[in-house]
């Protein structure tokens, strides 16, 4: 099991329940899921790119990704309806808890210039995201097999209320916030 599951389970959990009066352990708030999203606007003119995000993001998730279609058309933008514009992967479980252990411990000390993440990047219910410039941060990534620098959403789902409950939940599994 992830080291990350094993800190919420025996040190966040008890530490949380003080801070914020919870009665019950399952008031405490958990990450729900993660979404790792790409989205590849050359798709339109090039539908091969898609495939390099495609590769890019089953690598990092280990897991294989959901091809994004187009909502509606924007002319433009020269996008119809349905047309393939990205990829997306929801990670739940104990494949979410080694991502984030990666993300938090390898990935995110590699950012150059990484003066930590901005505590502002909540949505006000509680759920978290953030940008990364490119997918070379992570290790998994060989530099040489990658065609096109991408950059990409990662987005935190919590059962936290607030997003100060959600804040305190993500610090004390060591998100580097500012």
């Amino acid at each position: 099991m992830a080291r990350l599951y094993e800190l919420y389970k025996n040190e966040i959990t008890p530490k949380m329940m003080e801070k914020f009066q919870y009665k019950n352990v399952m008031q405490v708030p958990k990450i729900e899921r993660v979404v790792i999203n790409i989205g590849v606007g050359e798709a339109i003119q090039n539908p091969k790119a898609l495939d390099g995000a495609v590769n890019d993001l089953t690598i990092i998730a280990g897991q294989k990704p959901v091809v994004t279609r187009a909502k509606r058309s924007i002319a433009g933008f020269k996008l119809r309806e349905g047309m393939p514009i990205g990829c997306k992967v929801t990670l739940r479980g104990e494949r979410m808890y080694e991502f984030l252990d990666r993300l938090i411990n390898l990935s995110l000390p590699r950012v150059r210039d990484f003066r930590g993440i901005s505590p502002e990047a909540f949505d006000g219910r509680g759920n978290f995201s953030l940008g990364i410039k490119e997918q070379t941060i992570f290790p998994e990534i060989e530099y040489d097999k990658i065609d096109k620098i991408r950059g990409l959403e990662v987005n935190i789902v919590t059962t936290a209320k607030t997003d100060e409950e959600a804040r305190e939940l993500l610090r004390s599994m060591g998100m580097p916030f500012r």
